[in-house]
């Protein structure tokens, strides 16, 4: 029994694995999927497909871009280096100004950006301090939230960049390494939409549960 046990989380991560490139089908349809593939193989020159990417996630702050699917993507059409270096310049000029606006606009910018998570999330702070900024870079929603919280709070810019950069880097490496072997395979669309869907859903989850535990924590107060 005990045994069965053990091979039970093992096993929930492999099916997770696998389920990656049926996913987008079973929840979204083909027609999604076929978006997707048109969008992932518009023609641009590989310097406008680079900037473009950096423009497109240096907004995600003040957007609901998935930065996710763009990532990958930029590995995909990109290459893993290229892919990598967009992607990071991107999120990282996406943090930067989302923290700095918010140290400079305060609460009320936070709030409009980053509605009831940003309250919520302040829990987690309080419990974890600046290293929630790592726990929550790669789960969409709540990276911006807890940017824009930082700054709300003005944590050292000193404090900031490290963590924001070396966790950026982590990520930009995964996804573009992520799109860069699916298009190989010549399913990136279907890499993009998974990249996008997966972090979602396991987002969706933690801010559930840091909600409940802010909540919890208000009435105990």
């Amino acid at each position: 029994m005990r045994r069965a046990h053990d091979l039970r989380r093992p096993l929930i991560l492999i099916s997770l694995v696998l389920l990656v490139p049926i996913m987008p089908f079973l929840l979204l349809g083909d027609s999604f999927e076929a978006e997707v593939q048109e969008w992932v193989q518009q023609e641009w020159s590989t310097r406008t497909r680079f900037w473009m990417i950096v423009l497109v996630l240096s907004l995600d702050i003040l957007l609901p871009i998935p930065s996710s699917g763009v990532s990958t993507y930029a590995g995909g059409k990109l290459g893993f280096l290229s892919g990598t270096l967009a992607s990071w310049l991107g999120m990282s000029l996406g943090a930067v100004l989302g923290f700095a606006l918010a140290r400079w606009l305060g609460r009320p910018f936070a709030l409009r950006f980053g509605g009831r998570d940003v309250s919520a999330i302040e829990g987690a702070q309080l419990q974890f301090g600046p290293a929630v900024l790592v726990f929550t870079r790669a789960l969409p929603i709540l990276a911006e939230a807890c940017v824009l919280l930082m700054g709300v709070l003005k944590l050292p810019w000193r404090n900031f960049l490290p963590a924001v950069l070396l966790s950026n880097l982590v990520i930009s490496m995964a996804y573009a390494a992520f799109g860069a072997y699916f298009v190989e395979r010549d399913s990136l669309a279907v890499a993009v939409i998974a990249s996008v869907l997966l972090p979602l859903g396991i987002a969706i989850l933690v801010r559930k549960r840091i909600r409940r535990n802010s909540h919890l924590t208000d009435e105990q107060n």
